[in-house]
C-alpha cells in the first residue's frame, strides 16, 4: 500500500494503523513524505510503516512514482493519506483484479465541490471519448494495479496530481484491463487539501 503525503501528520496514524487491520500485519505500507513540515514522518515511522523522504517537496505523482519503485509487491494498492479513502474498501479492489491490470475506486458523485462534480464528469466523459472504453471516474486516486504494468508508464505520469489521469489512459491505450468498483469517501481527517 503506498501513501504519498505531505503534512498528514493528523491522519496518517490512524490511517496506517487501519490498515494493518485490514490487511494483516505482513502488508508492506510505504509512505512517501513530499518534505512534510510537521510529524507525518515521526508518526508514520511509529505505525510501523516504510517511509521514503523526498529531499524537497516534489509532487503528489512525484511521491507516487518513488512509492511504486520502492514497492516489493507485485500488487500495489494507492491511496490517499488524508484518511478520505476506508482501509476497509481494500480487499473490495483486491477481491476484483482476477483477469484486470487495474482496478480503480469509482467515487460517488454527489458530494463535495460543485466545480470539482462538474470537471470529474466532464473528464469522464472525453477520457472514454478518446478510449472507446467506459471510464467511471478517471481522476480517482485509489487503485489496486499490477506493479510491472504500472512501472511501464512511470516515466509518463506527471509529478502534481494528474498521476491518476495518465495511467488510467496508459493502461487502457495498452491494452491491460481496467476496473471500476463503486467506494465510498469520507470527508478529510485532518488538514486541508492541496489540489487548487
Amino acid at each position: 500500500v503506498i501513501l504519498p503525503a505531505y503534512n498528514e501528520a493528523a491522519s496518517i496514524g490512524g490511517l496506517i494503523k487501519d490498515i494493518y487491520k485490514t490487511l494483516g500485519e505482513n502488508v508492506e505500507i510505504v509512505v512517501v513524505d513530499d518534505c512534510s513540515e510537521d510529524e507525518t514522518i515521526k508518526t508514520a515511522e511509529s505505525c510501523g510503516a516504510k517511509v521514503v523522504r523526498n529531499p524537497y517537496t516534489m509532487g503528489n505523482g512525484a511521491a507516487v512514482k518513488r512509492g511504486i519503485r520502492e514497492a516489493a509487491g507485485s500488487i500495489v494498492v494507492l491511496m490517499d493519506a488524508d484518511g478520505q479513502h476506508q482501509p476497509r474498501e481494500i480487499p473490495k479492489l483486491l477481491a476484483a483484479m482476477g483477469s484486470f491490470d487495474m482496478v480503480i475506486g469509482q467515487r460517488a458523485f454527489r458530494a463535495g465541490i460543485w466545480w470539482r462534480r462538474m470537471a470529474n464528469r466532464a473528464y469522464n466523459c472525453l477520457a472514454s471519448y478518446v478510449t472507446n472504453v467506459r471510464i467511471k471516474d478517471l481522476t480517482s486516486g485509489f487503485r489496486a494495479m499490477k506493479r510491472d504494468k504500472a512501472v511501464k508508464f512511470l516515466y509518463l505520469l506527471p509529478n502534481k496530481f494528474s498521476y491518476p489521469t495518465t495511467l488510467t489512459l496508459s493502461f487502457i491505450k495498452a491494452a491491460y484491463p481496467v476496473k471500476f468498483v463503486p467506494i465510498t469517501v469520507l470527508p478529510r481527517r485532518g488538514g486541508k487539501s492541496k489540489i487548487n
